[in-house]
């Protein structure tokens, strides 16, 4: 891979750690974490209308465009903002959002018939024994809801990820205008159910924290998802993927920084075993 390209994935994976901290920043001052998903998915299909072309999909896309458009634009936003607001300290979520990647696999190997060889069940295994490390750090432990908040979110990620491998011969611009579409939909009438007065709540919303909302929508959303295609044009997967297990180190960096948070010896021992079980998980074809 050459310089300019290295440095441009190494921008993007520093884009999708950034989600957790700027994330953090936008609930702690006015945005219920439903809301927070909702409109982030306003964002983007606000983005991306204006080169949506409306056309009914063959029925074979059917099924899995309404999973991916659940999975991704509905479960992966719901729970990720669930658990950064039950959470008061990010690097467990942080971390444990990696396990979108085993999940991924796992489900890929039931769903799509895909071979996981001996040694990539050893890295899965691994992985998530990681997590059960980060499980024995007592902050983890006294929130534990978060933990299990940002699985429920990996998992729906990875199966947002075998619903897109459904949908590769379908347009990009089209299939995210309606998953941004139906996720800001469901999200905001939960919100309404759960969270009440959301558009009393809107109103209130800080210039800051619109500014949060922009950002994940935007940037870490459109932006970082337009850079990783355009990578795939001159990368294989094999190539790219594994820079994914960097974004956890950027997000732990960036929430020092931001909330001089320090994580503690037992999360950065499992985040350690975690990052490394996926980075050779997603390198290994």
């Amino acid at each position: 891979m050459s310089t300019k390209h290295t440095l441009l994935i190494l921008f993007v994976v520093f884009l999708l750690g950034s989600a957790y901290p700027t994330g953090k920043l936008g609930l702690n001052d006015s945005i219920p974490p439903i809301l927070f998903g909702a409109l982030r998915m306003a964002v983007v299909f606000i983005c991306l209308v204006p080169f949506f072309k409306f056309d009914i999909p063959e029925k074979k896309y059917v099924i899995p465009l309404i999973g991916f458009s659940i999975c991704f634009g509905v479960g992966a936003n719901l729970f990720l903002y669930l658990s950064i607001n039950a959470s008061s300290i990010l690097a467990p979520i942080t971390i444990g959002a990696q396990l979108s990647i085993p999940f991924g696999i796992i489900l890929s190997s039931i769903f799509l018939n895909e071979k996981i060889s001996y040694k990539k069940w050893l890295l899965i295994m691994t992985s998530f024994f990681g997590i059960v490390i980060l499980a024995f750090d007592p902050k983890v432990l006294e929130e534990i809801i978060g933990s299990l908040l940002i699985c429920a979110m990996a998992f729906f990620y990875g199966l947002s990820q075998v619903f897109s491998r459904y949908l590769k011969d379908l347009d990009v611009k089209y299939t995210n205008t309606i998953m941004s579409f139906t996720g800001f939909v469901i999200l905001i009438l939960l919100s309404s159910m759960f969270e009440g007065n959301t558009f009393q709540t809107i109103k209130n919303i800080s210039l800051e924290s619109w500014f949060t909302v922009l950002y994940a929508g935007a940037i870490i959303s459109l932006l970082g998802h337009l850079m990783m295609f355009y990578l795939y044009k001159f990368y294989p997967l094999d190539m790219v993927l594994p820079f994914y297990a960097l974004f956890p180190v950027f997000g732990l960096i960036l929430t020092f920084f931001i909330f001089g948070e320090i994580p503690s010896f037992i999360t950065i021992l499992g985040g350690i075993i975690v990052i490394t079980s996926v980075f050779f998980a997603q390198k290994m074809r």
